[in-house]
């Protein structure tokens, strides 16, 4: 691609994300996604293969149908309520539509197929962006609706996310895959939260983020793409494979590390508020994810191919 459509197609995806998160309008909303998903399209698309081609077409009716709810849902809102303010989404069917939709463009379960094909057909740079930047504007609407959206909807959405993300990573021998799944399963935590305490939902997309740029940027300075690479790239480079095992078992929430913090964080919450049984099955599905990072870790740490 040249420089030209490359400045004009980044400036698009920052542009559009930028817009959605501080739109006050479900109209100025819906176009700042539309934008970011228009621009996003030919960087998905940009490797001459069947599989690129295949992840865009996923990717662009995926979107195109949760914005086609979106729209529904802020319609139907703006008719009963006769406003098209974000903060007024008052209506129970709208704002449960409205949910909806924001789950499937984040990739969040039950819709969450389209991630790890995605993901899978198109480059490492690629796979970051949808995984990181791609999430921050349905995150900030679901922000905004916060109060609005019913709790069981999240919650159950929140486990759900994280049955599929803990026990989809468990079979997988793509990297892209297992992170997609990983970041099935740290939606889970982010919206199961969103439902309690707002702040702390974004604080741990926040973690999340900050731990996955390096993973991804690592592999792609290693070109690492399977489990089988990451046993051969410790002759290599011993440093870059050590820190790639540490931001995973980071990642995978166990104390010390860094993203035991806001599961700590939110699981304190649902203690506190009576929600035991929720947070035992929270802690259950934790483990099944961590299982997959533990195996990439062993295998990392454990099985050394032949040095001199």
């Amino acid at each position: 691609i040249n420089p030209t459509s490359i400045t004009i197609i980044t400036l698009s995806i920052i542009m559009g994300t930028i817009m959605t998160m501080s739109s006050s309008n479900w109209l100025m909303a819906w176009i700042g996604l539309e934008l970011n998903m228009l621009a996003i399209l030919p960087i998905i698309s940009k490797p001459k293969t069947t599989r690129a081609s295949e992840a865009t077409i996923k990717y662009f009716l995926t979107q195109a149908i949760a914005s086609a709810m979106m729209l529904l849902s802020s319609t139907t809102n703006a008719w009963q309520t006769g406003s098209w303010d974000i903060l007024e989404l008052k209506n129970k069917f709208s704002t449960t539509i409205m949910t909806l939709s924001l789950m499937m463009k984040m990739g969040a379960a039950p819709i969450h197929f389209w991630l790890p094909e995605v993901l899978q057909g198109t480059t490492l740079q690629t796979a970051l962006l949808i995984t990181t930047w791609q999430k921050l504007a349905p995150i900030s609407l679901m922000y905004m609706i916060s109060n609005n959206i019913q709790p069981a909807l999240l919650m159950s959405a929140g486990i759900l996310s994280m049955i599929v993300g803990g026990l989809g990573g468990i079979n997988q021998t793509q990297l892209r895959k297992t992170m997609a799944y990983s970041s099935i399963n740290n939606l889970g935590w982010t919206i199961m939260i969103m439902a309690l305490s707002p702040n702390l939902a974004v604080m741990n997309i926040f973690i999340y983020m900050i731990m996955t740029t390096p993973i991804f940027l690592m592999m792609t300075s290693t070109s690492t793409k399977t489990l089988q690479n990451l046993t051969t790239t410790w002759t290599t480079s011993t440093a870059t494979t050590l820190s790639i095992a540490l931001l995973m078992l980071s990642t995978s929430g166990l104390p010390p590390f860094t993203g035991f913090l806001p599961k700590m964080l939110a699981l304190n919450e649902l203690i506190t508020q009576k929600l035991t049984t929720l947070a035992t099955l929270a802690i259950m599905t934790s483990l099944a994810s961590l299982l997959f990072y533990l195996r990439i870790t062993y295998l990392i740490m454990v099985l050394t191919s032949p040095m001199t």
